[in-house]
């Protein structure tokens, strides 16, 4: 199954992988930031992360520094000024701006779709609620997810023109019956926030949020615009680096579309505990856990759950949200009940930040922390390029054996070293080698199966791609890409 190639924006959300990291007991002669500092300067040196960090306790900014380059052709290096795409994190800012319009009386949240957007198709229009919208529970299909999404990325649109034409299927479930994370949800609230204040999105923006709270190096990332120390973004290969695919930032827009920096997020922040920006009652709506998620619940614009300390019962209340868009993920992570704050911003997507903000608090609660590991797939890949697949699999099986705790094992990292032989080096036997020890060492993973079947296809061996995706199913049923596969594999 293709998920460890590409990174796909607006789908992250926290992701706290306890277990694949080896603990470090704290030591008194170190201060906090110093532990914080050798931890992100650990994940950067194993190439797990590249950009921006601030913490602050209890209100206060401990720590903030850059790792990496901001911009690799030219040798220029990550600062606490520097300005990276937020994607997903921008939700939260539209959620604001609509209780905005809320508390001036101009939208009423239980109000429905068509009042605001007339244009819109009638059916679904008159049973989704501006609620449902913020709550991703409206049952509209998420535009990034539409199989033609690949095929309009590079193209600019209006707001309306866009609504319309890939912002307007039809419903998948009743509105509020369920939560699915949903694109395409918030670019209509930015539709609305336009229609109802007679404004565009960014001016709203900068009129309401990034103007009265000194947010100056905040705001909407045109690919035009000169935009001082703005980041690059890049894709990590087994190999090094390259630049990420071109987006037009129109197709983000309110879902994903805004810019800032470690120090801006510090501001926004420090407002929210305030009232300068909502009145008490629409911040307790702002922040109310509307709707599970599963592991947690989600508000508006906003990720709500409880993290709890080891070695204690205590547990610390998190409002927090995530965000991936081509070439960069981020994070901000609030921890309400002292005031601390994590701000990760990252340009080579696919950094573990929740693992390295599970580790953070950890520093910050003096509890044991976890230092990164390096991948299995990072480790054998040398081996693969210089003696061949066998010799890559006998250094795995001698890792395995000897180091099992000195590096990051699981499906995932074999998965993406398969998906990058079969893709980008179009080695498919030896993708297909990979994926084969994956569902040895994995059998019970059914992605593993799934992926296995994809490299048959790929080399042309029917049978094989059926018998695999098969088993994927068998362990997985609703694994929907296998049924898919399999469907149109069998009416071949």
């Amino acid at each position: 199954m293709r998920e460890f190639h590409k990174s796909r924006w607006g789908r992250y959300f926290l992701a706290a992988v306890l277990g694949l990291f080896a603990f470090q007991y704290p030591s008194l002669a170190q201060s906090k930031a110093d532990k914080i500092e050798k931890l992100v300067q650990a994940y950067h040196n194993l190439r797990q992360f590249s950009g921006t960090v601030l913490v602050a306790e209890k209100g206060s900014v401990i720590f903030k520094k850059g790792f990496g380059m901001a911009n690799l052709e030219w040798g220029i290096p990550h600062k606490p000024d520097t300005k990276f795409r937020l994607g997903s994190i921008t939700k939260q800012f539209t959620a604001l701006l609509i209780l905005q319009l809320v508390e001036e009386g101009k939208i009423d949240l239980q109000g429905k779709l068509s009042n605001y957007l007339p244009y819109y198709r009638k059916d679904s229009g008159e049973k989704v609620t501006i609620h449902h919208l913020l709550t991703h529970t409206s049952g509209i299909p998420s535009y990034t997810g539409l199989p033609s999404f690949a095929e309009f990325v590079r193209d600019p649109f209006a707001p309306d023109d866009f609504v319309q034409k890939y912002c307007s299927g039809g419903l998948e479930f009743e509105p509020g019956s369920k939560y699915v994370y949903n694109n395409s949800g918030y670019f209509l609230l930015g539709a609305i926030i336009e229609k109802i204040s007679g404004k565009t999105y960014e001016e709203r923006l900068q009129e309401k949020i990034f103007g009265p709270l000194g947010m100056k190096n905040s705001g909407y990332d045109h690919y035009n615009t000169i935009i001082s120390n703005r980041a690059t973004g890049y894709d990590k290969t087994f190999e090094g680096y390259e630049n990420s695919p071109y987006l037009d930032m129109s197709l983000p827009y309110a879902a994903g579309s805004l810019y800032s920096t470690v120090e801006d997020l510090y501001l926004w922040d420090q407002a929210l505990y305030t009232e300068r920006l909502l009145s008490k009652r629409m911040k307790e709506l702002y922040f109310k856990p509307h709707f599970s998620t599963g592991p947690g619940s989600y508000a508006y614009g906003w990720a709500i759950g409880t993290r709890t300390l080891p070695e204690s019962k205590t547990k610390l209340n998190v409002i927090a949200h995530g965000g991936g868009i081509n070439g960069f993920n981020t994070l901000i992570e609030r921890l309400v009940d002292n005031r601390d704050l994590i701000v990760l911003l990252n340009n080579t997507p696919g950094a573990n930040l929740g693992a390295m903000s599970e580790a953070i608090i950890r520093i910050l609660y003096d509890r044991p922390y976890e230092l990164p590991k390096q991948s299995i797939a990072e480790a054998i890949y040398p081996t693969l390029i210089e003696k061949g697949v066998a010799a890559a699999i006998s250094r795995y099986r001698e890792l395995e054996k000897n180091e099992l705790k000195n590096y990051l094992f699981g499906a995932p990292e074999l998965n993406r070293l398969g998906y990058y032989l079969l893709e980008n080096k179009k080695r498919v036997d030896d993708a297909i080698a990979i994926f084969k020890l994956n569902v040895e060492i994995y059998p019970k993973d059914d992605n593993s199966y799934d992926s296995l079947a994809e490299g048959y296809m790929v080399k042309g061996d029917k049978e094989a791609a059926i018998k695999n995706y098969a088993k994927s199913l068998e362990l997985n049923p609703k694994n929907a890409h296998a049924v898919e596969m399999l469907n149109k594999l069998l009416k071949i």
